[in-house]
C-alpha cells in the first residue's frame, strides 16, 4: 500500500464509536515518514484534532516519533503539546526546532503555557518562556509563583471584564473593538472600582439583551469566586458541585487575577479519578504506557515490596497453626477461599469509600451510618456464601463440622472486610494521608490475617 491509496477524508479514518485512530491511517502516516513525503504527511494529518495527533505521537516508538516531528516541522501546533502526556511532552520539546516551538507556544492561552512548562526542567522552561512576548512571559512567570496544584496555576490571566455601570451596548462595543480577547470565554466578569468581581454575565444573555440594559440587571444569580491559593482538586469539586462554566479567581484582597473555565476544571477532575484508580492498584500516578521498562519497574517495585511484607505477616499467622494444618490437610485447600473472599469484599468497600471521600459525600456526619451499612452488607453476603461453602465442605470432605468452621470463618472475615474497607480510608484521610495511596495494603493485610487466624483458630478448637 502507498500513501496515494488513501484519502484523509476516508470513512475509515476514525471509528465513530471508539474514537480510536484507524490502524490504516497510522500505517499511512508512518509510510509517509519513511519515504520523507512531507506533503502527504501534512495531507493525512491536517484533518486530525490536536488530541488525535497527540495520541498518535504517544502510540508510536521514540524513533518514529522524532522522524515524524522533524518532517512535520512548522505545521506542529501548540495545542498538540497541551494534549501530550507529560512523559512524552518533554521528549517532543527536545526534538522540535526552536523556531517551531516558539511559534507553537505563542498561540496558547496562559494557563496552557503554565501547564506546559511547570513540569519541565529549567533549560526547557527558559526555552519556552523566551519564545513568549514580554507580557505573556510575565503572566506565566507570575502564575508559576503560585503553589503547585493551586487555582493560581490552573487559571488563565486573559479575562473579559467590565465595570459594573456598563450597559450591554458598552460591553459589545468593547469586545468588537479589542484585538486581545481570549480564544474561548463564557462570561463577562463584572468588577467594582477596586477590581473586585461582583458578578458574571453569560454571553447568551448579553447577546439577547437590548443595548441600553445595564449589565448588573442580567448578571447570573449564582456567583462563585475561587481563592487563588485554593487546591485545584477543590476547584474541580466546586465546578462539578455547583455546575459552573467559568469562575473568577481572586487574590487575598478579593481582587480579580484570572479566570478558570470548565475545560480546565474537568481535566483536573479526570486526573484525580485516574490518580485514585492507579493508587488503589499500587501503581504510581505518573505511570504511562510510554514509560520505559526500567522506569515502570522502578515505580512499581516499592509497592510490591510493601505487599510482600504484608504477605509475610499473613504467612506468620499460618505458621502458628502448622500442627493443625498437618493433621487436617483439607484446611490448606480451603484457606485461600476465606482469604480471597475477604480480600474481594474489602476491595469493594474500599473503592466505594475512597470515591465517596474524593467527592466529599463521606463526611463526619454520615461515616458511622456508612460503616454500619458496609458491615451489615458483609454479614449478609457472608451468610449467603457461608451456606454454599458449608455444603461444599461437608460434601467434599465428608465433615459437617468442617463446613461449619469455614462458613463461620467466612462470615467473620466478610464483616471485618466491610469494616476495614470503610474505616481504614476514613482514618487515613483524617491523618492527612491519601486514602487511595495506602488503604489497599492495609485492607488486604487485615482480611488475609483475620481470615487465616479465624479459620485456622476455629479449626484448632472445633476439629482437633
Amino acid at each position: 500500500m502507498t500513501t496515494d491509496d488513501i484519502s484523509p477524508d476516508s470513512d475509515w479514518q476514525r471509528d465513530d464509536e471508539s474514537y480510536e485512530l484507524d490502524r490504516k491511517l497510522v500505517t499511512a502516516i508512518l509510510y509517509a515518514v519513511d519515504v520523507q513525503d512531507r506533503d502527504k504527511l501534512i495531507e493525512l494529518m491536517e484533518p486530525l484534532h490536536a488530541a488525535d495527533i497527540a495520541d498518535l505521537l504517544e502510540q508510536i516508538n521514540a524513533h518514529d516519533r522524532a522522524r515524524l516531528i522533524r518532517l512535520y516541522d512548522k505545521e506542529f501546533d501548540g495545542d498538540i503539546l497541551s494534549e501530550l502526556d507529560d512523559s512524552v511532552r518533554e521528549e517532543v520539546i527536545n526534538v522540535l526546532h526552536p523556531h517551531v516551538l516558539a511559534e507553537a507556544v505563542r498561540d496558547l492561552e496562559s494557563d496552557d503555557v503554565v501547564d506546559l512548562v511547570e513540569d519541565l526542567e529549567e533549560p526547557q522552561q527558559e526555552q519556552i518562556l523566551d519564545a513568549l512576548e514580554d507580557a505573556d512571559r510575565v503572566a506565566v512567570e507570575q502564575a508559576l509563583n503560585y503553589p503547585e496544584n493551586s487555582a493560581g496555576r490552573l487559571m488563565q490571566r486573559e479575562v473579559v471584564m467590565a465595570p459594573e455601570h456598563w450597559t450591554v451596548g458598552h460591553a459589545i462595543d468593547y469586545m468588537r473593538g479589542t484585538d486581545d480577547l481570549p480564544e474561548q470565554f463564557y462570561h463577562v466578569v463584572l468588577v467594582d472600582p477596586r477590581m473586585r468581581p461582583i458578578g458574571n454575565v453569560a454571553l447568551g444573555k448579553l447577546m439577547g439583551a437590548k443595548r441600553e440594559v445595564v449589565l448588573t440587571d442580567i448578571a447570573e444569580e449564582e456567583f462563585q469566586t475561587i481563592p487563588v491559593d485554593q487546591d485545584e482538586e477543590d476547584v474541580a469539586y466546586a465546578f462539578n458541585q455547583y455546575h459552573l462554566i467559568s469562575a473568577p479567581v481572586v487574590d487575598a484582597d478579593g481582587r480579580l487575577v484570572g479566570v478558570i473555565t470548565i475545560d480546565d476544571a474537568m481535566i483536573v477532575l479526570d486526573e484525580e479519578h485516574e490518580e485514585d484508580i492507579l493508587r488503589l492498584a499500587g501503581v504510581s500516578d505518573e505511570s504511562s504506557l510510554s514509560d520505559s521498562v526500567a522506569a515502570t519497574s522502578r515505580r512499581r517495585l516499592p509497592w510490591l515490596a510493601v505487599n510482600m511484607c504484608a504477605a509475610i505477616c499473613a504467612s506468620l499467622v499460618i505458621s502458628q497453626f502448622e500442627e493443625t494444618i498437618a493433621e487436617l490437610v483439607a484446611l490448606a485447600i480451603l484457606m485461600p477461599i476465606v482469604a480471597s473472599m475477604g480480600g474481594n469484599a474489602g476491595t469493594q468497600s474500599l473503592t466505594v469509600a475512597v470515591r465517596a471521600l474524593a467527592t466529599k459525600d463521606l463526611t463526619a456526619s454520615n461515616v458511622w451510618r456508612v460503616i454500619r451499612r458496609e458491615v451489615t452488607v458483609g454479614m449478609l453476603n457472608g451468610l449467603c456464601f457461608a451456606i454454599v461453602l458449608g455444603v461444599v465442605g461437608m460434601a467434599w470432605f465428608a465433615s459437617p463440622m468442617l463446613g461449619v468452621v469455614i462458613g463461620t470463618a467466612l462470615i467473620i472475615n466478610m464483616v471485618v472486610a466491610g469494616l476495614a474497607g470503610t474505616a481504614v480510608p476514613v482514618i487515613l484521610d483524617r491523618m492527612g494521608v491519601d486514602p487511595a495511596l495506602a488503604s489497599g495494603t492495609f485492607v488486604t493485610t487485615t482480611t488475609d490475617v483475620m481470615g487465616f487466624f479465624t479459620f485456622l483458630g476455629l479449626a484448632s478448637v472445633v476439629l482437633l
